[in-house]
């Protein structure tokens, strides 16, 4: 094979050249932002949503026990949180509590659940609200 480049020619082949090095730098730098971008950051904190389930349904079965003035504030007391935090982590469901907090959160409503008597079901779910027509 002739490997002879006309001498018109050659300040292209060599522009080439070096888009070929910077392209292969870039992707080579892309790869490894894409990597720390998309890897699950060890400690990371979970977010509420589709993907926590069974916090989204203790946070809808704790919040029907908080609809009376005053229950977040008790709440909050007990997980040692404060109540703007009761209402991040129940109502506008931004945050996740930690793992003690949500073991607290579970004794909390079994106490409550113990507190009204065994002739209620297991877990009360809230009240819906009445659909507008």
């Amino acid at each position: 094979m002739n490997s002879y480049i006309h001498p018109r020619l050659r300040p292209f082949f060599e522009l080439a050249e070096m888009l070929e090095q910077a392209a292969r730098a870039t992707s080579r730098s892309l790869r490894q932002k894409h990597h720390a971008w998309t890897r699950p950051r060890a400690g990371a904190t979970l977010r509420p949503g589709p993907g926590t389930p069974l916090w989204n349904e203790l946070a809808r079965i704790a919040a029907a026990h908080t609809v009376r003035y005053g229950e977040k504030a008790k709440l909050g007391r007990h997980l040692g949180v404060p109540r703007q935090r009761v209402h991040e982590y129940l109502i506008a469901q931004t945050a996740c509590p930690d793992t003690e907090r949500a073991l607290l959160l579970i004794t909390w409503l079994l106490t409550r659940h113990e507190s009204v008597g065994t002739d209620q079901p297991r877990i009360p779910s809230p009240n819906p609200k009445p659909s507008v027509t």
